[in-house]
């Protein structure tokens, strides 16, 4: 009798452990990782984009083409994209003739985002020149560097393209020539029906107060900014425009405040996250209601640059951050 009883409580404390394990390891399931994509949410104030620098690494190793990026951006549950003008310089190599090489590109990326479904929202464009150089004959080349991609915009249906808006370091010579070089631009694309966007991009660009000052100079309806969370470094160690330490940075929620009433799209930069998913270096909570006072509601384009998750699994967690906030200021 005394085995009986004490072979029913070892299978009554086996019975307890089964369940807790069986209950233990259900909760574990449940519980969402911080880069699963998120798919049930209330419609949040503005649309998403996936901004295509999110996966250079991938496509400069050549993990990942170019032309597939419409194909990611709708397996990832985006809206829109924003193709980024240099991860395709091979492609616009591929024909000796620039002009046939482009139009080849165009033709491929316009089929791409219309068999994904998924719409053309701008192109960021770097390295055709600076458009505040001092220099008159570099500031005009620049511009017509840019021509090309104010085509290839209005071409794929884009509502914009971001360009910089580098040159000196002196501020009164800078806000001369940056109208100079938006005003010019800005011309040409006006009636393409093409917004001219300058990014926060570093040095007198990060300067949100005196970027505005040169967008009201410029004045025409088809000129504005891209507010980007992340980049506003005045200054870098060794004054290198790149890479280097920042020495010197605009406070970042004055800026896109200060940015927004002239804003005609936003880049949600991030770097890393928590482990409840919020990003550990932006306030984006203080960042999209900013976006939200100032009455926006167009795309916000996902933005990762950071090292330590992979580019897709930053990619999700930006887009899900975002979400999370959109339904706690609704």
């Amino acid at each position: 009798m005394k085995y009986h009883k004490l072979f029913i409580k070892f299978a009554q404390i086996g019975v307890t452990l089964l369940l807790f394990g069986f209950f233990a390891c259900n909760n574990t399931q449940k519980k969402e990782k911080i880069t699963d994509v998120v798919t049930e949410v209330s419609d949040p104030f503005f649309k998403l984009s996936l901004a295509q620098w999110s996966f250079n690494k991938h496509i400069r190793n050549g993990e990942m083409s170019p032309l597939d990026f419409a194909q990611k951006a709708s397996e990832l549950g985006f809206e829109g994209i924003e193709y980024v003008s240099q991860l395709y310089t091979n492609e616009l190599k591929k024909d000796e003739d620039s002009k046939v090489a482009m139009q080849h590109l165009l033709d491929t990326l316009k089929m791409k985002s219309e068999k994904y479904n998924v719409r053309n929202v701008l192109i960021m464009v770097d390295g055709e020149g600076d458009l505040a150089s001092p220099d008159v004959t570099t500031r005009n080349q620049a511009i017509d560097n840019h021509k090309k991609w104010v085509d290839a915009a209005a071409f794929l249906g884009c509502h914009s393209i971001r360009v910089n808006l580098f040159g000196t370091n002196d501020p009164e010579v800078w806000k001369q020539t940056a109208v100079d070089g938006l005003s010019k631009l800005a011309a040409y694309a006006i009636d393409k029906n093409i917004n001219i966007i300058v990014e926060n991009h570093g040095y007198l660009s990060s300067n949100a107060a005196l970027l505005v000052e040169v967008i009201k100079a410029v004045n025409t309806t088809n000129c504005g900014v891209l507010p980007d969370f992340g980049n506003f470094c005045l200054k870098r160690e060794d004054g290198k425009r790149w890479e280097s330490k920042c020495i010197e940075e605009y406070d970042k929620y004055k800026g896109v405040a200060e940015m927004m009433p002239v804003a005609k799209a936003v880049s949600a930069k991030s770097y890393d996250f928590d482990e409840n998913g919020n990003e550990t270096t932006i306030d984006y909570k203080k960042m999209l209601q900013i976006v939200k006072d100032a009455g926006y509601t167009g795309f916000i384009g996902v933005e990762y640059e950071g090292s330590r998750l992979s580019e897709e699994e930053g990619t999700v967690a930006t887009k899900n951050l975002l979400l999370k906030i959109a339904e706690q200021l609704n």
